[in-house]
């Protein structure tokens, strides 16, 4: 009773079989990076994602055998189209950071309709305006699990759940369907749409691997991560710092309040969907947190590696009063300021190497309790403990900052990215591995548990915030 998982994320793809007892028996990585042609464009190759996904998916199954079933988590929005006959795309594949359509954007405002350029609506336009501008051809579009699925099947399977169309930006509010309005407005024939199936439930025979199991789950990776740390239940959150950090919080059967951005700067999402029962939550979005690792070590050099700021950091006990906004890309929640930047607040003549790379990590925590205090305002939910996964969950100085940030424990997940298990359980759940979402949360079990050891200044921090807030004045006018 294995599960095989291809997990699918911004740069490599993932496959790991998962037991029923929640083990990972093995996994494989294959790095898979994104290609920028020009500022603000990012794009992928979605034969070579293909290829390798199937390689990777045939290296588990050989160490590991038959499987039960198979589970997709996946980047979200990120966008292919293809030909429905050939299944060879039109064009690469664009990724869910690209801004190319910011102006359509802002265009599509001024008719009422308000889509972000990190959802798929106006990627998939930009793509038929350039291989399909009459919109006569037999194309499908996909985000990237409706793509793996499509090889997963050998082309026989066009599909995508309501966690992925979520984030297309063409979903109604209510997640039933397709909304008309968007496609009219893009010109987007519904034809090329996949079918809107559970987040759990048996899809597909997944014919174009070895004893073809059953494609049984499907998850964007922040609602695979929410799952996967066992947050089926209202009231459980989990964050996952990664390049960026996201922050969701399970508000069960009951869909949030607010159709678009709550007034706290969090957004509502599909959890997952499995039977007749649709599961809802809100998210809030960090644009950076290991990114600022990244800056530190490849752009500054104050650290060989990303794990050495941990070592680093030990080396003073404190940041000396000073204070560091992770704002690189500009600030998400609660404050949409894309024109906000990374801001240092408090350095000395005294202030060294070793303060500077705490402060780092504390103002990434800082950035986590924001979002965790935006959650709980746009729900009126209190979250006793916070489950966290992501490449950051491996530092301590980050998750004991955390923890007095939040001034919560923090529970750390048992594998550094719970999308993989979430992907599992979903698919899994479909054939009967595991009974229901109450045994997913019963069987959570944390690696490790944080307690707070001292109080954070939010106050001194929220100061330094509003520092970094309209560095570039033209950006800040900006809203999706």
């Amino acid at each position: 009773m294995n599960v095989l998982v291809i997990d699918v994320g911004t740069s490599g793809i993932r496959s790991a079989v998962i037991g029923a007892d929640s083990s990972v028996r093995t996994v494989h990585y294959r790095a898979l990076l994104p290609q920028t042609p020009a500022p603000g464009l990012v794009e992928f190759d979605p034969l070579t994602m293909a290829q390798a996904v199937s390689e990777v998916a045939n290296q588990a199954l050989s160490c590991e055998g038959p499987v039960s079933c198979v589970g997709i988590a996946n980047q979200r929005a990120s966008s292919v189209v293809w030909e429905r006959a050939t299944g060879i795309p039109v064009a690469p594949g664009i990724g869910w950071q690209d801004l190319r359509t910011v102006g359509t954007c802002l265009a599509l405002q001024s008719e009422g309709l308000r889509l972000a350029p990190n959802t798929s609506a106006t990627k998939l336009a930009a793509i038929l305006d350039m291989a399909d501008p009459d919109r006569d051809r037999d194309l499908c579009f996909g985000t990237v699990d409706t793509w793996v699925a499509w090889t997963l099947s050998d082309g026989r399977c066009h599909v995508t759940d309501p966690t992925n169309a979520g984030l297309t930006g063409m979903l109604t509010s209510d997640g039933s369907g397709w909304d008309a309005r968007i496609l009219e407005a893009l010109r987007i024939p519904e034809r090329m749409l996949p079918t809107i199936l559970d987040s759990s439930g048996i899809i597909c025979e997944a014919s174009a691997l070895p004893g073809a199991p059953p494609l049984a789950g499907i998850a964007g990776d922040q609602q695979a991560s929410l799952v996967g740390q066992g947050c089926t239940r209202a009231g459980l959150a989990k964050a996952t710092f990664g390049t960026g950090g996201m922050l969701d919080l399970c508000t069960g059967p009951k869909r949030p309040s607010f159709s678009m951005r709550g007034e706290s700067g969090t957004f509502p999402i599909i959890a997952w969907r499995r039977g007749t029962r649709t599961f809802w939550g809100v998210e809030a979005v960090m644009l950076a947190a290991g990114m600022n690792i990244e800056w530190l070590r490849d752009d500054l050099g104050i650290i060989a590696s990303a794990e050495a700021s941990e070592e680093v950091a030990s080396g003073c006990t404190s940041t000396g009063d000073v204070w560091y906004v992770p704002a690189l890309l500009g600030l998400g929640t609660p404050l949409w300021d894309f024109g906000a930047r990374g801001t240092f607040v408090g350095i000395t003549r005294g202030t060294g190497r070793a303060e500077l790379v705490r402060a780092v990590l504390e103002g990434v925590a800082h950035r986590g309790a924001d979002l965790l205090e935006s959650a709980e305002a746009d729900t009126g939910l209190k979250v006793s403990s916070l489950r966290v996964d992501g490449g950051m969950s491996a530092n301590s100085v980050f998750l004991q900052a955390l923890a007095n940030a939040t001034q919560r424990p923090i529970e750390v997940s048992p594998v550094l990215e719970a999308t993989t298990l979430g992907a599992a359980y979903l698919a899994g759940l479909a054939v009967g591995i595991w009974a229901d979402e109450e045994e997913v949360a019963d069987g959570w079990c944390p690696k490790a548990v944080i307690e707070p050891n001292g109080l954070s200044d939010r106050d001194r921090w929220r100061d330094a915030r509003s520092r970094a807030l309209a560095t570039i004045p033209a950006l800040s006018e900006l809203d999706f």
